[in-house]
């Protein structure tokens, strides 16, 4: 599964302590995410991390379109409490794409915990069934 990982920079050391509590189980699938959030995460745990673009420079778009592509499975979205973030716009708009495709996300510790261990069960297997019947269409 492709795990996509964005996280706004007051909440980048969060981010990290999640993928090292989670390494385990993170590193038995993909993971792409902004470029700041992807350095972090891999410098700091040795994860493997698709880097795109910053999150400003259209990184967030190109999840965006990852999402609306189904080539993403699960986003974790650590983002900005301040309701006068420039990207705010953006941040619910890629949210509003999670509820259209069935993309389930995280934008808070335990809803991402919860996610990272049902994960790791094979609770959000079915999103391999949805592809599939997607390509046969």
């Amino acid at each position: 599964m492709t795990i996509a990982i964005i996280a706004s920079n007051e909440k980048k050391e969060l981010m990290v302590q999640l993928c090292i509590a989670y390494c385990g189980i993170l590193s038995t699938h993909r993971i792409c995410s902004t470029a700041a959030t992807g350095n972090v995460i891999s410098d700091s745990t040795g994860l493997s991390v698709e880097k795109l673009l910053t999150g400003s420079g259209g990184g967030v778009d190109q999840i965006a379109s990852r999402i609306s592509c189904s080539e993403i499975d699960l986003l974790i979205f650590f983002r900005s409490s301040d309701p006068n973030d420039p990207e705010r716009e953006s941040a619910n708009s890629m949210l509003r794409l999670c509820d259209l495709y069935n993309v389930p996300f995280a934008t808070n510790l335990a809803t991402a915990e919860a996610l990272i261990l049902a994960l790791g069960r094979g609770d959000l297997d079915w999103r391999e069934n949805i592809k599939k019947t997607a390509n046969k269409i």
